[in-house]
């Protein structure tokens, strides 16, 4: 009982920031869906279901969709790519490993909205990939890599994919590679003892990076917003809209709300296969 006691204590000031900085504003934000628009703007006085009638809205569902589609499939990319930069990381040398996780880390050194301004111009109509795949006849004189639904994914995955390495590295680095000496000698091929006996075994580090990924992408806003162009918007960006221009805020609430519950679906899920 005093062990429980001392660690509820020890736990105290993380719930209670928890509490202050996440869960004050989710209750917030969903009291605030079920609140009227007041006629010059912001929150008004009365209660109403009507701010969820905005999923009725055909544009809304096409939005939806894209968000769940594009945070799938950079999703899945990153956990493609991740997986055999994770295996190498756990099999190179303690003198070079920390070096190219540091190589990993770096751009988190960089300013976030740098580095998508960065992309802005990679894949600028004007750029050098741009004319060079126009040289070689892969682009078309009308066709653009930017403001559209591939460059949200292709910036995403740049974006996400250290926070895909360094879960699957972490559980990969725990892993006895002589099991795969031992697959491969009871007539296992190399892709089959990597399939069925190191991909089970990092398990969790899969489930983990997958989540840590695409939760984030669900409320995606810069990404789009700066190289997606209208045909790459994503549900993130109609709520700044509800909120920003149309200075309506229980729309964007609502729309907030149904979206955090998109977003713990996922989470539960998890915790019931970790129960």
């Amino acid at each position: 009982m005093k062990k429980q006691h001392q660690e509820f204590l020890a736990t105290l000031p993380s719930f209670g920031w928890l509490a202050l900085f996440v869960l004050v504003p989710t209750l917030l934000v969903l009291a605030i869906a079920f609140r009227t628009t007041d006629v010059s703007g912001g929150i008004g006085s009365g209660w109403t279901l009507d701010q969820f009638r905005v999923f009725g809205e055909k544009s809304v569902h096409i939005l939806l969709w894209r968000t769940l589609w594009i945070s799938t499939l950079t999703t899945a990319i990153c956990i493609l790519l991740a997986l055999p930069v994770a295996w190498f990381l756990s099999r190179v040398g303690p003198l070079w490993r920390p070096r190219l996780l540091l190589l990993i880390i770096v751009p988190f050194w960089t300013n976030f909205l740098i580095r998508v301004f960065a992309w802005n111009q990679i894949l600028h109509s004007e750029g050098g990939l741009a004319k060079f795949l126009r040289i070689i006849h892969l682009l078309g004189e009308n066709e653009s890599l930017l403001f559209n639904s591939g460059a949200v994914v292709i910036v995403s995955v740049y974006t996400y994919l250290p926070f895909a390495i360094l879960p699957l590295y972490a559980a990969a680095e725990k892993f006895d590679f002589t099991l795969l000496d031992a697959a491969r000698d009871l007539g296992a091929n190399a892709f089959r003892a990597f399939l069925l006996v190191f991909l089970p075994s990092i398990r969790k580090g899969i489930i983990t990076a997958l989540f840590i990924v695409f939760i984030p992408m669900l409320g995606s806003y810069v990404v789009p917003d700066l190289v997606g162009g209208a045909d790459g918007q994503m549900i993130g960006n109609k709520i700044a809209q509800r909120n920003f221009a149309d200075r309506n805020l229980p729309a964007a609430s609502a729309i907030a709300a149904v979206l955090t519950f998109i977003v713990l679906a996922p989470m539960l899920f998890r915790r019931k296969e970790a129960d």
